[in-house]
């Protein structure tokens, strides 16, 4: 995985960030609950300049796909999209993207860490077809624009934005546009490469865009019920599991995994879910940490925590974790562990409204 190209002039400006080389990360630019408020009340501006992208042609392109992938496939025409999976055999998410029809193709484009598997997942499905995949994340420098004043601060910098999808001039640059979910929300990915990485960074600040750490886009996500690659979402998870089933579609007819996902859709059975829970102590909790209660006289486990946030809207610690049915009740507690924090379920929805801050695909 690349470092940013903006680390240094995140570092410049006085952010403070963690982890060295490919894995550093900002986690607050400066103070986290104006972070949090741009999210909610204006527009956040997010370094996704690491993430990903893999291009797929030729005339066998889309039926390929469609053979493959959860989500629709066919049916775009160009420069519309939607959120997609790849899913496993046996039903479970082997990678999540968001999905654009192009005028020569299509355009996977890819959370941080996904790019490389997914590619290789698609390259062992090739069987003769006359498909081109390619791996453009070198030439990806991906900033995200995200809360209610998003679009408008987006049109303010680049002009007028008219689909899910498209390609312009900017500055002497190729700009690329396109819907995705940021910080929970659905917003906005601007890409003008490495070599406009700053000056369009710079010129989204200029706008009314506020940077946002890590610290602040968990709160805001968390807030929002929706997981993030790598923490609460694995190749162990079903995508109903992680509550993602606007990402693949039933009535699509067959694709790998679609007779596991339909299954569970017709009888149930899923083992855990995805849920909020508020905390009773504000120190962060170790990711992975596990969640007991006394069922019985017998202290059983029950689930685990895979974010940990701070909610400005609760005015307290919460957390996303996986709870095994049938101890889904609003209100049910268990114990974090050892570290002696007492958590307590939410309801399976969002802690606040969820605007959607751009056409999502």
């Amino acid at each position: 995985m690349q470092q940013s190209p903006l680390l240094d002039h995140h570092r410049a400006q006085g952010a403070r960030v963690t982890g060295t080389h490919a894995d550093a990360q900002v986690l607050t630019f400066g103070a986290v609950p104006e972070e949090y408020a741009a999210g909610t009340q204006s527009c956040s501006l997010i370094d996704a300049s690491t993430s990903g992208a893999i291009v797929v042609r030729g005339p066998d392109a889309p039926a390929f796909l469609h053979r493959l992938l959860a989500n629709e496939v066919l049916p775009l025409q160009i420069r519309e999209g939607n959120p997609n999976l790849l899913l496993t055999p046996k039903g479970k998410i082997q990678a999540r993207f968001d999905l654009f029809r192009e005028p020569d193709g299509y355009r996977l484009e890819t959370p941080v860490g996904v790019t490389e598997s997914l590619l290789t997942s698609l390259d062992m499905y090739l069987f003769g077809e006359d498909v081109e995949l390619q791996d453009v994340g070198a030439e990806c420098a991906a900033l995200f624009l995200g809360g209610p004043r998003a679009k408008e601060i987006a049109e303010a910098t680049v002009g007028p934005l008219t689909s899910n999808m498209d390609i312009r001039d900017w500055q002497g640059l190729p700009l690329r546009i396109s819907s995705a979910e940021v910080a929970g929300d659905r917003g906005l990915r601007l890409d003008a490469g490495e070599q406009g990485c700053l000056a369009l960074w710079q010129a989204l600040q200029t706008a009314g865009a506020t940077p946002l750490g890590r610290v602040a886009e968990d709160s805001l996500r968390v807030e929002a019920l929706r997981p993030r690659w790598g923490l609460d979402i694995s190749d162990e998870i079903y995508p109903s599991e992680a509550r993602l089933d606007n990402e693949f579609n039933l009535e699509k007819g067959c694709y790998i995994g679609q007779e596991v996902v339909a299954k569970i859709n017709t009888y149930g059975g899923l083992n855990k879910q995805l849920f909020c829970l508020a905390l009773d102590m504000d120190d962060p909790l170790p990711l992975g940490a596990r969640l007991t209660r006394d069922v019985d006289g017998e202290t059983r486990d029950l689930g685990l925590i895979t974010t940990w946030a701070y909610s400005f809207h609760l005015d307290q610690a919460v957390a996303l974790g996986y709870i095994k049915k049938r101890h889904q009740e609003p209100g049910t507690q268990f114990q974090v562990g050892d570290t002696g924090a007492t958590a307590t379920l939410l309801k399976g929805k969002p802690l606040r409204q969820i605007a959607g801050a751009w056409n999502a695909p």
